[in-house]
């Protein structure tokens, strides 16, 4: 007879088969239940339910050592009782299930109404049936919780049982392993996006405005206000002047900061495609549309979509942009289901919109729907003031790139503030890296400047501005301060004539035009 059989009338070898069977049933559900989802709490609430309905296994209870705490919490319990589990927890050692936890093995109670370390803080289980309670482990490592249950009956099977709940919390410590590990991951992915936001409202805020001029924080107190409300903006200023800055400093520093801010240069596309990009196109909808696509308005739902070069749009296209600004909806190309978005729009333009609107090239209603909030930037030449700031900071940004130590000498600064800068910032910031590359000892001065193309000799002739910011003030008797320096600016101070930068220098006009010499400093010929 084959020994796989049981004997007949063996009524204990059934009893076991039975168990048996109900075991692997049960076990196949669990690990299905384990694989389902990736909430800890929600799946060993269902486990401890297969348990019960087909594992033969009664108020099962899964607890956990709290990494924080240090002692054992319930983490799930088959009962009808939502608050059982309540301000409920073990220290190691304590009790029978802190016992199994600080002994790291199995135990098995016949009856546990006889044992005395049983605490029965749950008021759940029966005194006069057995108690299994196995430890959870991750590897081969301790235990880092402990499984339980009851059995809903007394027999002889207590060892079978034992070893099911074994197997059960084997796999119990490695659907724990994957919760920590994904929630650390989260975790780690939630600091770095949180690292991120602060750099980039960082990089994006206010601080990264140079301007200490009266039209700067104008301008600084206008996004300050703008930046709290859902308003569209109209940036104005011409090219070069930071307008792109400003638009990041109001979304950033807006309750939409977290959201998207997307870009798009209006005068980059011709109709056809800036249609398609602002607005999307479906599938087939023209030659090479092989897929659906998101156009920029989607992509920024919820956050800011930023407009540069507003003023190059065409009257054709000028009337489909009207209609997504009043109503917050638009089809997509080769689409016929409205779409709505909920988008703040920043517009920028170097154009004078108003001589447009009056000549008829720019739509007066879109002007109208643009210009809700009008900003201005200034141009450089009105800020001349801010220029030392805004060298000094693009001179640390080349450093940045280059890898190395640069700086700027205060003539050097002098003689940039007398240029009128028709590029504004950016034309700024050429002549900067354009010096930090002509300087090979790192130290772009007077000499460094004239090489980047600046007329040096025409310039110092100009005036300063009247308030000469942030240059510092130079003691010409100062022996500490670089002596070019001294010289160069006695002669600015003394309108490059020789005679009055000796007096300013405490020298004789044979030492300074020896010392104009030697420190090959070039003169301003009149």
């Amino acid at each position: 007879m084959n020994a796989d059989y049981p004997v007949p009338g063996s009524a204990e070898q059934a009893c076991r088969l039975d168990l048996l069977e109900s075991q692997l049933g049960a076990l196949f559900e669990v690990s299905s239940v384990l694989s389902r989802s990736l909430d800890l709490r929600q799946t060993l609430s269902e486990v401890l339910g297969v348990l019960h309905e087909r594992g033969r296994l009664q108020h099962g209870m899964v607890s956990l050592l709290s990494e924080d705490r240090g002692e054992l919490l319930i983490r799930a319990l088959h009962t009808d009782d939502p608050h059982a589990t309540d301000r409920i927890a073990y220290q190691p050692g304590e009790g029978v299930i802190g016992s199994i936890l600080s002994r790291n093995r199995p135990w098995i109670v016949p009856r546990i109404g006889d044992e005395p370390r049983f605490l029965d803080r749950l008021s759940l289980y029966d005194p006069d049936l057995p108690f299994i309670g196995v430890p959870i482990r991750l590897g081969e490592g301790g235990a880092i919780g402990v499984f339980a249950a009851q059995p809903p009956v007394a027999d002889g099977l207590l060892e079978e049982r034992a070893r099911f709940l074994e197997m059960v919390a084997n796999l119990i410590g490695q659907a724990v392993r994957l919760a920590r590990s994904v929630e650390a991951e989260q975790q780690a992915l939630r600091e770095e996006r949180d690292k991120l936001r602060r750099e980039v409202k960082g990089t994006h805020g206010f601080d990264s405005i140079i301007g200490h001029t009266d039209t700067m924080r104008l301008v600084f107190d206008q996004v300050r206000q703008v930046a709290k409300w859902n308003t569209t903006v109209l940036i104005r200023g011409e090219s070069g002047t930071g307008k792109e800055l400003i638009a990041n400093a109001i979304h950033y520093n807006s309750p939409r900061a977290r959201a998207a801010f997307v870009k798009l240069n209006c005068a980059a596309l011709p109709d056809n495609l800036l249609e398609s990009e602002l607005f999307g196109h479906e599938k087939g909808a023209f030659t090479g549309a092989i897929s659906q696509r998101k156009g920029r308005f989607e992509q920024a739902d919820g956050g800011t979509l930023f407009l540069d070069e507003i003023g190059e749009i065409t009257p054709a296209f000028q009337a489909k942009l009207l209609r997504v600004l009043q109503e917050g909806e638009f089809e997509r190309v080769g689409g016929g289901r409205t779409l709505k978005v909920d988008v703040r729009v920043i517009a920028a333009t170097n154009r004078d919109l108003e001589a447009e609107v009056r000549a008829g090239e720019f739509r007066e209603d879109l002007y109208y729907r643009l210009n809700v909030m009008p900003i201005r930037m200034p141009a450089l030449r009105e800020r001349i003031e801010d220029i030392p700031d805004l060298a000094r900071f693009l001179v640390e940004k080349v450093s940045r790139m280059q890898g190395r130590e640069l700086s700027i000498t205060d003539s050097a600064l002098r003689i940039l503030m007398r240029h009128d800068w028709p590029g504004n910032v950016r034309e700024l910031e050429n002549c900067m890296e354009r010096a930090a590359v002509m300087s090979e000892q790192g130290v772009i001065d007077r000499a460094v400047i004239e090489l980047t193309g600046l007329n040096v000799a025409a310039l110092a002739s100009e005036p300063l501005p009247a308030t000469p910011a942030k240059i510092s003030t130079i003691d010409f008797n100062d022996p500490d301060i670089d002596e070019r320096e001294r010289v160069i600016a006695a002669l600015e101070e003394a309108g490059w004539v020789q005679a009055k930068a000796a007096r300013l220098l405490n020298m004789t006009p044979r030492q300074i035009a020896y010392r104009i010499q030697t420190l090959n400093i070039k003169m301003r010929q009149f």
